[in-house]
């Protein structure tokens, strides 16, 4: 049986993180914005209820879109673990268990979208409670999601921290980059942690306190996608990487 060989060059892991990036952005935004930001109507249980037993498939795609974010996750920690080692293989690592941490939350925090969805469902059991009873229930799984969500992006919030600081150091990025993550990872930590200690000043904060963890993630997607890595600085910068 042939050896599977893996490609070994920092350009082609970049290329195809850039393009698992695009995937994670993309995905994001319709799941949080397009499909759940056209059924989910705040404050109000009943109009919300009525949207998602209406468009169920437009919902249940949510939840699969958020998924396959979550899915591509995991082959791009792994790609800036390689990216990174060189300046730091502890810190690398330190970075993409984080990020796993973030990823395994949000994963199981989808379990919240689905029993929102169940408890406007058919099933007999659920004859037990009223229609506004049920309606109410599946709003506050909506609203356990968006805490659940918030706890994640603490991790990930950390993690931009580290893989920030490892970008301004690697020489093969521009320190541009680093700084843009570390910028976007101290925007989530304030959005998630306002979330937490003040609803209320997180509802003033948001959405603009995510727009430059957005310029953030998006630069550092394109710059993979269209630039790559610094070749000729990674070769004097990152010479136990040659023989992958």
């Amino acid at each position: 049986m042939n050896e599977i060989k893996v490609p070994a060059s920092p350009q082609v892991w970049a290329r195809i993180g850039g393009a698992l990036y695009l995937i994670i952005i993309l995905a994001g935004i319709y799941g949080e914005l397009v499909a759940r930001g056209h059924l989910i109507v705040s404050g109000d249980s009943a109009a919300t209820a009525r949207n998602m037993v209406n468009a169920p498939l437009l919902f249940r795609s949510s939840i699969a879109v958020d998924l396959l974010m979550h899915l591509c996750d995991i082959p791009l920690i792994v790609i800036f673990y390689m990216l990174l080692r060189p300046v730091s293989k502890s810190l690398s690592l330190l970075a993409a268990f984080i990020n796993l941490t973030q990823t395994a939350i949000l994963g199981i925090n989808k379990i919240s979208l689905l029993a929102a969805l169940a408890f406007l469902g058919n099933a007999s059991y659920l004859n037990s409670f009223s229609p506004q009873q049920l309606q109410a229930f599946s709003y506050f799984s909506l609203g356990l999601h968006d805490y659940g969500f918030s706890i994640g992006l603490i991790f990930f919030g950390f993690r931009c921290l580290v893989v920030g600081y490892l970008i301004f150091k690697s020489k093969y990025f521009p320190k541009t980059l680093g700084v843009l993550q570390i910028i976007a990872g101290v925007c989530y930590l304030i959005n998630s942690f306002s979330v937490i200690l003040s609803p209320g000043l997180a509802h003033l904060l948001f959405p603009a306190i995510l727009l430059p963890s957005f310029i953030g993630e998006l630069s550092m997607c394109l710059w993979l996608l269209f630039k790559g890595v610094d070749m000729n600085r990674w070769n004097r910068n990152s010479p136990e990487l040659k023989n992958l």
